[in-house]
């Protein structure tokens, strides 16, 4: 994005954008681009080989496990941080800073080249909606372990009572509730494989990683 004068003496209150055309403008459409992955093959070592011991242990007790995400791109979180950003935090799109290969233009121009502020916002929004984080109280991390491949979101239940095995082998019976991941004795099974729910609590249920965070 270039700020360029309107003429040759322009007055100094008055500048117009000139948009570079190799940006793409910010909105919705950019939430189909570096997409995070669900597969557990994509982890980190040695968080793979835990988090595929504890689904596995998971699965022969009976529970239904639904991975949303592992690894993410850091493109993605770029993304996913600034709109937030701009929406809730009144981030400047024009101060923006820009990430190699990510070719965005989040500060939008209107038909005569000036900077639009609404429009600008109003893209920044979409992109909120379209990821899903109209709830969500705090930016989406720049750095984290779902980056690193050390974190999973996944959502776990059962019928009943859940009888599982830890890491060394002994059988834990679950007889409490919830019968989520959120439940605090399958915390501890987990843990002996590694594998930590978030420390973090209800604000963001799905999440399990490498240390808790």
């Amino acid at each position: 994005m270039v700020i360029a004068q309107a003429c040759a003496a322009p007055d100094a209150s008055t500048t117009f954008l000139a948009q570079d055309d190799a940006l793409e403008p910010s909105g919705a459409a950019w939430v189909a681009q570096f997409p995070t992955s669900a597969a557990v093959a994509d982890c980190a070592e040695p968080f793979r080989s835990n988090l595929t011991a504890f689904l596995a242990a998971l699965r022969a007790a009976g529970a239904t496990v639904s991975i949303a995400a592992t690894r993410r791109p850091a493109q993605r979180a770029y993304l996913m941080h600034w709109c937030w950003a701009i929406v809730n935090a009144k981030a400047d799109p024009q101060a923006i800073p820009v990430m190699d290969g990510v070719d965005i233009a989040w500060a939008h121009a209107d038909d005569q080249g000036d900077y639009d502020a609404a429009a600008s916002l109003a893209a920044a929004q979409a992109m909120v909606d379209a990821y899903g984080m109209q709830n969500l109280n705090t930016a989406p991390a720049l750095n984290s372990n779902h980056i690193a491949g050390t974190a999973v979101d996944m959502n776990i239940s059962w019928p009943g009572d859940l009888t599982i095995a830890n890491q060394d082998g002994s059988t834990v019976q679950i007889t409490s509730q919830p019968r989520t991941g959120m439940n605090p004795d399958l915390r501890l099974v987990g843990k002996s494989y590694g594998v930590l729910k978030f420390v973090g609590g209800a604000t963001d249920m799905p999440h399990w990683s490498d240390d808790g965070h």
